[in-house]
């Protein structure tokens, strides 16, 4: 099955006149570190875009501080330290009670503390969750415990490689069995980014291919995670969700291409996700 426009009806739904905040999902980003502090800003602000409503980014104490400067928009929670540890899990946990959704990964690092403490994090959340970046990694560590939530994981392809120990080259057709047989076995739904994106869940399978060669720089993988962590918390079923965030992130940053060429940046890519929403739904 290839992606297509329509895909967008499944999520952006006419809206009732007395709607309101926490309608269309309340989110935690959970990111971010002493040496890479604005990760989850991407993230977060990628969402936004998406249509989510509300979305706080939980980051150690000096990255919160740099991200809580950048914008109005953006609702910070501060974690003691320079790095997420197990000292921030319980916190963490008790913030994402009120949460529909939670992306998490991008600019932790892979300290081995770190990725323990990501663990503990995923162990016990009982919510749909990206994981994405460093928490693939920490996820990769602990497969047989985690199997079976209800995450999607958005690897690339040597982020898949750690995750499942198989080397997919450019052949379409051995990136979707690869990525259908690890889906299965894991229990999860797994989007692998590329060229053309491939998305399963174990048993379905589709690919996107809206995209830019453009789309190189770090960042674009960032402000998918934050479209996908937008239709979760907007309570979109783990698949479809996937399937359209790669779309949207996709024919979003073909349009920044077109004004932008090769000097595209992942914020402006943002700036273009309405501009795909208009295509299916209108104020």
């Amino acid at each position: 099955m290839e992606v297509r426009l329509d895909i967008l009806k499944e999520i952006y739904k006419k809206r009732e006149e007395w709607c309101h905040k926490h309608d269309f999902g309340n989110l935690l980003v959970i990111g971010a570190s002493k040496l890479y502090p604005t990760t989850p800003l991407l993230v977060a602000l990628a969402a936004y875009r998406a249509g989510v409503d509300w979305v706080t980014i939980a980051a150690p104490e000096e990255a919160s501080k740099i991200i809580a400067s950048y914008s109005p928009d953006i609702m910070v929670y501060p974690l003691k330290g320079d790095f997420l540890s197990k000292e921030n899990v319980e916190e963490i946990l008790k913030i994402s009670e009120k949460r529909d959704a939670i992306e998490i990964g991008g600019g932790l690092t892979r300290d081995e503390k770190v990725l323990e403490a990501i663990f503990e994090i995923l162990k016990k959340i009982d919510k749909p969750c990206v994981i994405d970046d460093d928490a693939i990694y920490a996820f990769s560590k602990h497969k047989e415990e985690l199997k079976g939530k209800n995450f999607v994981l958005t690897p690339h392809s040597y982020e898949f490689f750690i995750l499942s120990g198989i080397k997919v080259g450019n052949d379409l057709k051995e990136r979707i069995e690869a990525v259908k047989k690890v889906a299965k076995e894991l229990k999860v739904t797994i989007l692998l980014k590329g060229h053309f994106d491939v998305i399963s869940d174990g048993e379905r399978v589709a690919v996107n291919k809206t995209g830019s060669t453009a789309m190189t720089k770090a960042g674009f993988g960032n402000t998918l995670a934050g479209i996908l962590a937008a239709y979760l918390a907007r309570k979109v079923d783990a698949f479809t969700a996937a399937c359209a965030a790669a779309y949207v992130n996709g024919k979003a940053g073909e349009l920044a291409s077109k004004k932008f060429s090769e000097g595209i940046l992942p914020t402006d890519l943002i700036q273009f996700i309405p501009e795909v929403i208009k295509k299916v739904r209108k104020y």
